[in-house]
């Protein structure tokens, strides 16, 4: 069995002039998202479908796949308090906010931790370069002079 295919006939006016196809590429298209309500509104409709070819026409209408696998991953999700499924946003969950404390609090020891490093290493310096100068420093003396 040989099958031809042919392109479609047009009539054509001879007094109108066509255009020539436009040649830019579109874009690519971006994917449909659906709602919670969208899709228990196309669930309804499937469930209504009673005739051999409703469904498929109904996803037709509805752009989707020609398989039904969206209409069963859709009424898995339908259980009872599965709106919330049904409208699940994508994307990284929100953060405990008991784990971000804990991390800025971590972060915020780590940073203190090294300012302190670096302040005994100053008073360091500062206690070998009164050595080398003759200039006794006095402990006592400091903890008197912040007292008044």
């Amino acid at each position: 069995m040989t099958v031809t295919m042919t392109a479609p006939r047009t009539r054509v006016d001879p007094g109108v002039v066509s255009s020539p196809p436009d040649p830019e590429v579109p874009e690519k298209a971006k994917r449909r998202r659906f709602g919670a309500e969208d899709k228990l509104a196309i669930l309804g409709e499937a469930d209504r479908c009673t005739e051999p070819g409703q469904i498929g026409a109904l996803l037709r209408r509805e752009r989707l796949s020609s398989s039904s696998s969206s209409l069963v991953d859709w009424r898995r999700q339908r259980e009872p308090g599965a709106l919330a499924a049904l409208a699940g946003t994508r994307g990284p969950k929100p953060a405990d906010p008991a784990r971000v404390e804990a991390e800025r609090l971590w972060r915020e020891h780590q940073r203190l931790g090294g300012r302190l490093a670096q302040a005994e290493r100053i008073i360091q310096i500062q206690g070998n370069v009164s050595e080398l100068l003759g200039i006794p420093l006095d402990p006592a003396s400091d903890h008197e002079q912040r007292a008044t």
